[in-house]
């Protein structure tokens, strides 16, 4: 007789398994957004200011700086916001959970399924600002394709917190809260727009600690060169994803099962 593991694979696989059957009734215009958003964003900020204020930013073109930036942008958009209402919606009004839980499948197994999966999902759509940016004069380099996985491990990172969020709140309303206080300003100062180092020195500081920063330097460094720091951020953000994967574990297991 096989023993049965901690975390099950054909178990993952079967929840990710549902994930991508539901997927597949709204596909069309989830990648639609993925995709225009990007172009929208290039023609905005890349040619927009590009092409009238500011032409480059240490020696990179603008349009380059914004559009390999944009990475970070499209990863916790895709991540975050889905597993937060995702979650919630799954939990409380769909009581999909339940249903779940009601087979051989536990909350561990439950939480690494749809981590895993907002992370493919995040590390794919993460790549097309990257795409769109080689229309406007970026060059294909090799180590472009570790962007993917920067994206996935970061992606993990956020549906985790996603995830944490959804078991914490009591009404989906308070996640205007956290979209205002947490989404949007990591999103101001990741260095998407500008260099961070436009900002006042205590910014910059906390800045550092900004997980959609390191993303943006990791992705900036596979299209213009790695730097051997870069190594020391990419593990960073994986701590952060095995710290959050926990802590999504605990407070689901806390509203579903305790």
């Amino acid at each position: 007789m096989r023993p049965i593991r901690r975390l099950e694979p054909a178990v993952i696989l079967a929840v990710m398994g549902r994930e991508m059957a539901n997927f597949r009734t709204f596909w069309k215009s989830t990648v639609f957004t993925s995709t225009f958003e990007p172009v929208v964003y290039l023609l905005a900020f890349g040619l927009g200011l590009g092409t009238t204020l500011v032409a480059d930013v240490d020696g990179v073109e603008y349009v380059q700086f914004v559009g390999t930036g944009l990475v970070a942008t499209a990863v916790v958009f895709s991540s975050a916001l889905p597993a937060m209402f995702g979650t919630f919606v799954k939990e409380r009004f769909q009581r999909t959970y339940d249903a779940i839980l009601a087979a051989p499948v536990d909350v561990e197994e439950l939480v690494t399924a749809e981590m895993l999966w907002i992370g493919l999902r995040a590390a794919v759509f993460g790549c097309f600002p990257l795409l769109v940016t080689m229309f406007f004069g970026l060059d294909p380099e090799p180590t472009m394709l570790l962007v993917p996985v920067f994206a996935f491990v970061t992606a993990l990172a956020f549906a985790a917190f996603g995830i944490t969020v959804a078991a914490s709140v009591a009404k989906i309303d308070q996640f205007n809260y956290v979209t205002t206080l947490v989404i949007t300003p990591l999103f101001l100062v990741a260095g998407t727009f500008f260099p961070i180092e436009q900002l006042p020195h205590g910014l910059q500081v906390l800045a550092q600690f900004n997980p959609l920063y390191q993303l943006v330097e990791l992705v900036r460094g596979a299209c213009f060169g790695l730097d051997p720091v870069d190594a020391l951020r990419f593990a960073g953000l994986l701590t952060l994803a095995l710290v959050m994967w926990r802590l999504a574990i605990n407070r689901m297991t806390k509203r579903l099962i305790i």
